[in-house]
């Protein structure tokens, strides 16, 4: 099994199969719109506008697990985005990251990428995973990483 063995539900309800992705750089992060760190959409934009010719594609998925930050429906959080941040990577339908209803593909990263000291929890709101051109997850960065501080490193895997 591989990252493009998934798919998820995009905002718009159409299903989204990671393998139309295969040979670009991922960046998937958990995402909410109540959050102290929700401004880290702007940067998330900015990699979008700076990498997508370039081989990146940046998917949010938005998540209500932590402190109920992201309480609305696709159309809310869509909405919310584009207003306030002028979104406009891929954003997925809202998903559970921990627990038994974790949706399959965040158990993988969780698993291919341990967070401190092995635990596989995502612990808040924009944590971040890095995936190669050939789908291997190799790096997961904390919600404190701003986005900024990832584009070296992404710019190391388009090269």
């Amino acid at each position: 099994m591989d990252i493009y063995d998934f798919s998820f539900r995009r905002l718009d309800g159409v299903e989204q199969s990671l393998a139309e992705y295969r040979g670009r750089a991922l960046l998937l992060v958990n995402t909410a719109s109540r959050c102290g760190f929700t401004g880290q959409y702007a940067g998330l934009q900015q990699l979008h506008a700076d990498y997508a010719e370039q081989g990146l594609t940046v998917i949010g998925f938005p998540c209500n697990q932590f402190g109920a930050q992201e309480p609305g429906a696709a159309d809310e959080i869509g909405a919310f985005c584009q207003k306030n941040y002028g979104v406009d990577f891929v954003m997925a339908d809202k998903i559970d990251v921990n627990g038994d209803d974790a949706h399959p593909l965040w158990r993988y990263l969780k698993q291919q990428q341990p967070g401190l000291l092995g635990s596989e929890m995502i612990k808040w709101n924009f944590t971040k995973f890095l995936v190669d051109k050939t789908g291997r997850v190799v790096s997961r960065h904390a919600p404190q990483t701003e986005p900024a501080e990832l584009a070296q490193r992404i710019a190391e895997l388009l090269a």
